[in-house]
């Protein structure tokens, strides 16, 4: 299966410049089953990377493009009366796919953005009392702009706790902005971009993500850094129960996209960030104080770091 991860990655570097880690992150999610909140500026490639993965993997795809105008019936789909059938008939909305792309999710109302959860958690839809299974596998990836507010909803701390990682795209440094330039220039390689895995194979590695092997300490580990979210004087409410299993999930997938059947500390570290970072809900009273990172960043300076070997 390493093989299969190498191909997708490889597939995903072809059209998107210096994104290796962000790549990463992102399989790492879809292999744990989870959701991702693509948080940049306009520009920076969170369509097409969404984009990307999905052709890679020969997922079906479909794109909803937020707007305060957007109802829930829009994202989840509604009976309607055909006349000449003389009986109400389900027309399934966008969310009926294995990908789904929320572009500026933060545009749309909460009562649209709650409409959501449901899929996210459950993987269903109800509607009119009638509850519709989603096909497996089913993931979000999510796009807000961080600096733009105006016409904005900011997500509740329950919306965000279903995304998995919240992930920063990043600028590109020159080199890269060079070489965006370069393979744009002519033709857009995601016109040429092919299939390198079905979904059966998705569904395969899910399940060899959920084999690694986490040792004892490494879990209590993971446990102490989010119980010390708990503890810190800035933060009002820590990473809850479903956020530490997101953490666990995480690691493990990520261990398998870096070629390991085991974790290591690295792991735990590399994920912090964005698994736990967006959960935090901050003190509100308090002058000057520190952004999500920066306290995941400062507990992962304090909290002890067991040494073992660590595939054993």
């Amino acid at each position: 299966m390493k093989e299969v991860i190498e191909a997708i990655k490889a597939n995903i570097g072809r059209v998107l410049v210096g994104k290796e880690e962000v790549t990463d992150l992102l399989l790492s999610a879809i292999l744990a089953g989870g959701h991702v909140l693509l948080e940049d500026v306009p520009g920076t490639g969170k369509t097409m990377l969404a984009k990307s993965l999905a052709k890679s993997m020969e997922l079906s795809f479909s794109r909803v493009q937020f707007t305060p105008d957007l109802l829930p019936s829009d994202i989840t789909g509604l009976n309607y009366y055909n006349q000449k059938a003389g009986e109400f008939i389900f027309r399934g909305g966008p969310v009926f796919t294995n990908l789904l792309l929320a572009d500026e999710i933060n545009r749309a109302t909460p009562r649209t953005q709650s409409s959501l959860l449901e899929c996210m958690e459950e993987h269903q839809v109800t509607i009119d009392g009638e509850t519709k299974k989603l096909e497996e596998p089913f993931f979000v990836i999510a796009t807000q702009n961080p600096i733009e507010t105006a016409g904005t909803y900011p997500l509740p701390e329950a919306q965000l706790d279903r995304f998995l990682m919240q992930i920063p795209m990043g600028l590109p440094d020159a080199v890269e902005e060079r070489q965006i330039l370069e393979r744009f220039g002519k033709e857009n390689p995601y016109d040429s971009l092919t299939a390198v895995c079905g979904r059966e194979a998705l569904l395969n590695l899910m399940k060899e993500a959920e084999a690694v092997y986490v040792h004892p300490h490494l879990m209590d580990y993971l446990v102490e850094l989010v119980l010390a979210t708990r503890k810190h004087s800035e933060v009002e409410g820590g990473v809850s129960p479903r956020g530490s299993l997101a953490f666990y999930r995480a690691a493990r997938a990520y261990a398998l996209v870096k070629g390991r059947d085991y974790v290591v500390p690295e792991d735990i570290k590399a994920l912090a960030v964005p698994v736990l970072a967006h959960r935090l809900v901050l003190a509100r009273t308090l002058t000057g104080r520190s952004t999500g990172r920066q306290i995941i960043e400062q507990l992962l300076n304090t909290v002890f770091v067991p040494t073992e070997e660590w595939n054993t």
